[in-house]
């Protein structure tokens, strides 16, 4: 019958650590120094890729030093980054405890470690990489803010200098409207102040023209009564005519061409001669002292027809001059009718 096989001694675990080596706390039975085991193909798996199983040398201890001093080294220098640049914190990958412990290997284990310091900068100029991204996304939320604000106050300085034009334009047309107005008024005027210029130089020709055709009744006299004048003298209470007071025997004179209908004594108007134009206006001569004309005969203008003197209801020689249009029986201011004929008595 067969037997079995005695068990292999486990490793011996020393009573106490050595001295030299340094370590974090108290003793601990499950920390090396290890004896150096050879694994076998019965007993270690096959180990895929490049990996392989690390050989220990020295203490774990002197592994857990190089970490903590690479750590504490690692997170100085992301504080004194984060310090200098002000950048978000950068996260930082470290290697498994065997590839830290292979650092005291040597031959490939050399590569190996190399390798995991590789990947760990690269994980490093990654997070940093990404913390550039995040200031350049800051970098363009700020740049797109600037544009916004920029493109509003563009917006409202816009607004504000079209609604300047616009009232300037307002002002411009209410401007011009006033102006324009002003001009049609002026216009107006200018139009006016003509149309009685040439009136008033029309007029002017047509008294010139008739001042040729009429004349005054006498000469070398003075007015001494006129038109509508009210007095106990007259017997209707206002006077009647016109009087051209100048001494006896004065030329009386035909103011216009016409026919003589009446050469007499009249009473109160002592002699009188009615001159009747060809229009049908009557003009009375009277108070005169002696007449120079007969009934029916055609005089013209200028042509004597009395001589001025003192007959009928009279205070001193003149000659009274009445106008009575279409022979009424009520008559026009003499002063007014002659005016109207060119002649200013």
């Amino acid at each position: 019958m067969a037997s079995n096989r005695p068990v292999p001694e486990a490793p011996s675990i020393p009573a106490q650590r050595d001295a030299e080596t340094f370590g974090y706390g108290a003793y601990r039975a499950e920390e090396g120094p290890w004896e150096e085991w050879n694994p076998t193909a019965d007993s270690v798996a096959p180990v895929r890729g490049r990996h392989r199983v690390a050989k220990q040398r020295g203490g774990f201890a002197r592994s857990s030093t190089v970490l903590g001093v690479g750590v504490m080294a690692a997170v100085g220098a992301g504080g004194m980054a984060s310090a200098n640049t002000g950048k978000p914190p950068v996260s930082l990958s470290l290697p498994d405890m065997p590839s830290v412990g292979s650092l005291f290997d040597d031959g490939s284990a050399d590569t190996e470690v190399t390798e995991a310091g590789t990947t760990t900068l690269s994980t490093v100029g990654v997070a940093s990489a990404q913390g550039e991204d995040s200031t350049d996304a800051g970098e363009a939320l700020r740049s797109r803010i600037m544009a916004q604000a920029e493109q509003q106050q563009g917006q409202a300085e816009s607004k504000a200098t079209a609604a300047a034009l616009a009232a300037a334009e307002k002002k411009a047309a209410a401007e011009a409207a006033k102006a324009e107005k002003q001009a049609a008024a002026e216009a107006a005027e200018a139009k006016e102040k003509a149309e009685a210029a040439a009136e008033k130089k029309a007029e002017e020709e047509r008294l010139a023209r008739l001042a040729k055709q009429y004349a005054l009744p006498t000469s070398s006299y003075t007015i001494t009564s006129t038109y509508g004048q009210a007095g106990s003298m007259w017997s209707s209470g206002h006077h009647t005519g016109l009087d051209f007071a100048a001494p006896t025997g004065t030329l009386i004179k035909a103011v216009h061409s016409g026919t003589i209908t009446e050469a007499g004594w009249a009473g109160a108007y002592g002699y009188r001669t009615i001159l009747t134009l060809d229009d049908g206006t009557e003009i009375w001569y009277c108070h005169q002292s002696s007449i120079s004309a007969s009934v029916g005969q055609k005089v013209s203008t200028g042509e004597v027809i009395g001589r001025v003197g003192a007959t009928g209801n009279v205070t001193g020689p003149h000659l009274h001059l009445e106008v009575h249009p279409d022979g009424q029986a009520g008559g026009v201011d003499p002063m007014a009718w002659l005016r109207d004929k060119g002649l200013n008595p």
